[in-house]
């Protein structure tokens, strides 16, 4: 008796079934549905073209929880319903009576319906409603005088909407087009070819709308009489092709006429050498070509060539075709759950030609930046969420073809549990390019705090980027050291906890300093024994303020003088009541409201006071604005330029260099070049250096320059981030925190975070986050509830980068669990499992994998028991053949193997009679280029019965002998061993069980083939591709041997299915040498054994 079943969930009915099925594809079908449901267009309104008075319906339907309510926008205005105007009850808008008056009574514009419910509203795309209209002819056609027998060729041009349809008359009667003389262009050109005295009239075109004709002036057509013999002219192009900018989807005509004795041929191709599509593309008339169904890969430059017959002479004209696209989504915004005071982030991405203008809408309605809500590129940020940021935001992309929108929703969830705002802040201008920020704990909940955020923006400016900094909970200061000289900056700040985020601070606004001028390029003269000049010039890209320069000036030795205070309109100055043969050591710097600048420093030498004065050479200026680069961890690149003041062409420069504070003077470095740049190497990592330059000219030797400091670059970290430790601090984000990598040496100028679901992670699919070296926190926002994050960290700077940490675990838990109200599990480093490529392993992963062990081994044991019984099966066979066929087995003296290697050889082709080669028959031969065993013969191929074939193991033993004497052949098998000849009978399968039908090929020409494929000299063949002369001599040899023919004589048997008898076993063909006289073969005497089916001798 059947056990009882008892259902485990009651059944539905197929109707109720087959009803979600189908709403579930419908949802699927219109995009970002799977986000949220709440409201969406079934139907959009498109553009229309109608005529005046005539009545329009502009579609909209919208889905979503009802109520919902529709209302039309008209160029962003509402529409006001009256008689005329009337929204529907499924939403459309219905006009009446087109009205096409200038002004306000027009109803032409850009229409958009909006869509409300109780989750927000959605705005539709904008339709474009036009009237009819036609414009007068821009161009008229022009009387022409043509040769009899040339080309005659009229155009008109007309703007109308919609484009119209131009026909031509001929005597205010319809032109004929069927002729292949006569060819009329969509765009208002008639071209007529080989012109006859029949051609002559007044021609005029006339184009039509649905609402209008118009018809233009008529221009008359005169043949002149042709001239008998007729001259050779090059091909002339009258008429060429013209530059077109079309939409998607549009035809496009690209016009050629080309004119020549004899009759040009006109071929077109592309300039960038791509093929012309020919599905959409075709030649009208003699040579216009024309494009329909527009796509983007039409776009480019089209070349007309009108080529004289036989001759290489030709003429070329060419044009541009534009393709314009509307836009389109290639990144949709998805929606959001956050809590309050929270952080979105929505990111929409467009593409078009041309490019188009991005903007958002917060239900309906265009969202303008303000300090909570910033719109840079394609991003919405929404930071310090409050519960009126809940609605339905979409991204609207628009360019001059259309406009299109994706939607997505952000839900708000309140909680009351979370702390105040961090209050008392305060900012401290530190430099040009650095602030300091302080403020104090929040007074409610300030002890469950894990982090605190800074968020900071420039104050003046529309859609600034906000910058976002995370730092520990354990300071209350931060140092923003990266912003721009001379701005004004917005900060505040918001606290984290694992409930979730703090109301954002109060914000205060803090100005850098401008930046410190740089130093003036410096220059020394003594113009006696007690005077010096000082001349100096400010760097023309300097943009900092100078309110003036400072000078200082002292003997060596002495105190030092000054400042003399200069104005910034002084560019030389001279000091003089210096005594004679003194050394001056002589400072400049520039200085501003806030700050002095960098410092230009010279020394010179005042020369002696003689009676008669000598000429004095005064020494080269040094070279000025030396500068230095940091290029590795061990070199330094030094550029400086040329001093102004000097105008020999030949100079040499001497470069110092030592690190700073070095006491030793026989260890500084000193180095020659021409150049006004080097490169320093061999230089200490992480270690600051100092630099100096003079130059050399006409035995003169200039001051050393200014000096310069830099640091060489340090080394890339050795080791990963300690202490990484992961907490979930809100449903879908988690804080990551670490430490810097241990040694004092180490320099981390970026950390990168790599983070992934387990899913994510088995397929080498990560997140990437990058913070700078000094901050050691960072948030891993929208985690997918009931997933299990892996989350690595690596250190790097200039240099390179180091190894990653230890992975560490996440595990966001599912809403519904009831293990939510509990604190989340944090792992860190130190009890985290390192993830090299193996999975992690629980208690379900642990008993599948121990099923499937006990399994493989319960197969393995049953092939075991099969392989030791087919082998004692086989040494049964084989004793009794070594028995009974000992004394057949002739010997050979002449062999290349030994007595003792004969016998194996002999052993093995015993055992594994099934996989040895298959049975080749007389004037017979394999087809082997397949891979099949199918064989041939004189008369066709020969077709086998296949049996199906089973394990000895699972036969009968009494049904294998009684079909043994039906499944024997009558032929036996040569198989050829070093020194011996084999015959082994097969049985009707090529192959053994497990093999493939493919066989080893180890002599004869089929063994050869593949290798002679490469070989030099070799041969075409026929049949097997290729054969070759080898110089291996074991494969020539192989080759000779497998090539001596069987005669029929060789191989007998008995027709009748009887047991195989051997009648003949023939020695095989001595060897004979081979073609070539250079190369010689050895002659190998072998003996042959023949086998029977049994594995008797014979």
């Amino acid at each position: 008796m059947a056990p009882s079943l008892r259902p485990l969930a009651r059944p539905r009915p197929p109707g109720m079934l087959l009803g979600a099925l189908l709403l579930l594809l419908l949802l699927g079908s219109v995009p970002g549905v799977w986000c949220f449901s709440e409201l969406f267009f079934i139907k959009e309104p498109q553009d229309i073209t109608v005529s005046r008075k005539e009545a329009v319906v502009l579609d909209c339907q919208a889905h979503g929880e009802v109520p919902v309510k529709v209302t039309w926008l008209k160029n962003g205005a509402k529409v006001s319903e009256n008689k005329r105007i009337q929204v529907l009850s499924n939403g459309s808008l219905y006009i009446s009576e087109v009205e096409g008056k200038r002004g306000e009574q027009s109803d032409e514009g850009f229409y958009q319906c909006l869509a409300m419910n109780k989750y927000g509203a959605i705005l539709s795309q904008k339709a474009h409603l036009t009237l009819s209209t036609i414009s007068a002819f821009e161009v008229q056609p022009i009387s022409v005088e043509v040769q009899e027998g040339g080309v005659a060729r009229f155009a008109c041009k007309i703007s109308s909407n919609p484009p119209p349809v131009i026909t031509w008359e001929l005597n205010r009667t319809a032109l004929p087009i069927t002729m292949d003389r006569v060819t009329a262009l969509p765009t208002g050109v008639l071209q007529i070819y080989d012109v006859h005295q029949r051609d002559v009239g007044n021609y005029r075109c006339v184009a039509a709308t649905v609402a209008h004709r118009r018809k233009s002036m008529e221009a008359s057509l005169t043949v002149i009489p042709g001239k008998e013999s007729k001259s050779f002219h090059i091909p002339t192009i009258i008429a060429g092709p013209q530059n077109i900018t079309t939409s998607l989807h549009q035809t496009v005509v690209l016009e050629c006429v080309a004119t020549g004795n004899p009759k040009p041929i006109i071929s077109w191709s592309r300039l960038d050498h791509k093929s012309i599509d020919v599905f959409n593309t075709r030649v009208l008339g003699n040579g216009n070509l024309m494009i329909s169904d527009i796509r983007l890969q039409h776009a480019g430059v089209y070349v007309c060539r009108a080529t004289t017959p036989g001759t290489r002479n030709f003429t070329v004209a060419m044009a541009t075709l534009t393709v314009l696209a509307p836009p389109s989504f290639v990144e949709w915004p998805e929606s959001l759950t956050r809590p309050r005071a929270g952080t979105a982030r929505f990111v929409c991405q467009a593409e078009g030609i041309p490019s188009p203008k991005m903007s958002w809408l917060k239900n309906g309605r265009k969202i303008h930046s303000n300090g909570r809500i910033k719109m840079y590129n394609s991003k919405l940020v929404i930071n310090q969420i409050i519960p009126e940021d809940d609605a339905i935001y979409q991204c609207m992309a628009e360019n001059s073809q259309g406009s299109v929108l994706s939607r997505a929703r952000l839900t708000v969830v309140m909680s009351e549990d979370r702390p105040s705002a961090p209050y008392n802040v305060h900012a401290e201008t530190m430099s040009s390019s650095a602030i300091l920020l302080a403020w104090d704990r929040p007074l409610y909940n300030s002890d469950k705090v894990i982090a605190y955020s800074v968020h900071y923006m420039k104050a003046e400016g529309l859609n600034n980027e906000e910058y976002q900094v995370v730092i520990g909970n354990d300071t209350t200061h931060y140092i923003i050291d990266d912003l721009e000289p001379a701005s004004n900056y917005t900060f505040y700040i918001v606290a984290y906890m694992p409930m979730g985020a703090s109301q954002m601070s109060d914000h205060v606004t803090q100005n850098t300093l401008e930046d410190a001028p740089r130093s003036p390029e410096l220059h020394l003269e003594p113009l006696n024994c007690t005077t010096i000049s000082v001349k100096w010039q400010q760097d023309a890209e300097d943009t900092a303020t100078i309110q003036g320069y400072k000078l200082y000036y002292k003997e060596e030795g002495q105190q030092e003088n000054g400042p003399i205070f200069l104005d910034t309109t002084d560019l030389l100055y001279t000091l003089s009541g210096l005594d004679p043969r003194r050394k001056y050591h002589v400072r400049l710097l520039a200085y501003n409201n806030f700050e002095d600048g960098y410092q230009a420093d010279q020394t010179v030498s005042t020369p002696g006071c003689v009676s008669v004065r000598d000429r004095m050479v005064p020494p080269p200026p040094p070279p000025h604005h030396l500068y230095a680069k940091a290029n590795t961890s061990s070199s330094i690149f030094l550029h400086w330029r040329r001093p102004a003041f000097t105008t020999a062409q030949i100079i040499n420069y001497t470069i110092r260099c030592n690190p700073v504070g070095l006491q030793n003077a026989s260890l500084v470095l000193y180095l020659q070049t021409s150049e006004t740049h080097m490169l320093v190497q061999g230089l200490e990592p992480n270690t600051k250096y100092e630099f100096a330059v003079r130059l050399h000219v006409d035995q003169l030797s200039s001051p050393w320059s200014p000096v310069v400091y830099h640091s060489t670059l340090p080394e890339a970290p050795a080791g990963p981030p300690v202490g990484v430790k992961v907490t979930l601090i809100e449903d879908d984000t988690a804080l990551v925190s670490w430490k810097p990598p241990d040694g004092p040496e180490t320099v981390v100028t970026r950390y990168t975070i790599l983070y992934a679901s387990r899913k994510a992670w088995i397929a080498g699919e990560w997140q990437v986050l990058h913070r700078e070296g000094a901050i050691t926190m960072a948030l891993l926002e929208n985690l997918v509830a009931g997933n299990i994050y892996i989350v690595k960290i690596s250190a790097s700077n200039e240099v390179g980068e180091g190894p990653f940490s230890n992975s560490v675990e996440l595990a966001v838990l599912p809403k519904e669990s009831p293990e939510s109200n509990q604190r989340p599990k944090r792992l860190d480093s130190a009890d985290a499992k390192v993830y090299s490529g193996y999975y992690h392993l629980d208690q379900k992963s642990m008993t599948g994998i121990a099923v499937g062990v006990g399994i493989a081994l319960t197969c393995i044991l049953i092939c075991v028991l099969i392989l030791i019984y087919r082998s004692k099966a086989r040494k049964s066979s084989a004793s009794k053949t070594a028995q009974n066929g000992s004394q057949q087995l002739p010997r050979t003296s002449a062999s290349l193997a030994s007595g003792h290697e004969v016998g194996k050889n002999l052993e093995r082709a015993v055992e594994n009679e099934e996989s040895l080669m298959p049975m080749i028959m007389p004037n017979s031969f394999i087809d082997a280029k397949g891979g099949t065993d199918l064989i041939i013969n004189s008369y066709g191929p020969i077709i086998k019965n296949n049996p199906k074939k089973k394990w000895l193991f699972f036969q009968d033993p009494k049904k294998i002998k009684a079909e043994q004497p039906q499944r024997r052949f009558t032929q036996v098998v040569c198989f050829y061993q070093p020194g011996t000849t084999v015959l082994i009978s097969d049985e009707d399968s090529p192959s053994s069980p497990g093999q493939t039908a493919s066989f080893p090929r180890p002599f004869g020409v089929a063994a050869d083939t593949e290798h002679s494929a490469n070989s030099e000299g070799s041969h075409e063949t026929g049949d097997s591709g290729r054969f070759s002369h080898e110089s291996n001599d074991e494969i020539h040899l192989s080759s000779v041997i497998s090539t001596t023919p069987l005669t029929p004589s060789s191989l007998t048997g008995s027709d009748s299915g009887g047991a195989p008898s051997m009648r003949k076993c023939e020695e095989p063909a001595v060897l004979a040498e081979a073609e070539d006289p250079s190369s010689s073969v050895l002659q190998l005497p072998s003996a042959p054994v023949c086998f029977d089916k049994k594995d008797f001798p014979i």
